[in-house]
């Protein structure tokens, strides 16, 4: 049977060998951690930049079609100047016609 001062020992070497693997556990946690950490940055910069691409293409599309509207809206002013050109013309000649009845 050992003695105490043997258990003691055996005892203090038990525990000191399971610090030491906390110590191990601890570390390989804290190597995780950053590992995690550099590959979500990475991932964050891959998004940020994705999502900068995704939106310079749709402000290039809107800047396409606002030109568009413009274009349209262009157009349609000058046939809206035309119309009321054609009206007043054509009201202008039918006045002119009864005036001009005996």
């Amino acid at each position: 049977m050992p003695t105490i001062e043997e258990r003691v020992a055996y005892l203090e070497g038990q525990v000191s060998e399971h610090s030491h693997t906390l110590v191990e556990i601890r570390d390989s946690i804290r190597q995780l951690e950053g590992r995690f950490d550099a590959r979500f940055d990475q991932l964050e910069r891959r998004f940020d930049a994705r999502f900068d691409q995704l939106e310079r293409r749709f402000e290039t599309r809107f800047d396409v079609g606002d030109r568009r509207f413009e274009g349209l809206d262009d157009r349609v002013a000058r046939h809206f100047t035309w119309l009321v050109g054609l009206q007043v013309t054509t009201i202008v000649a039918i006045l002119g016609a009864l005036l001009a009845r005996p």
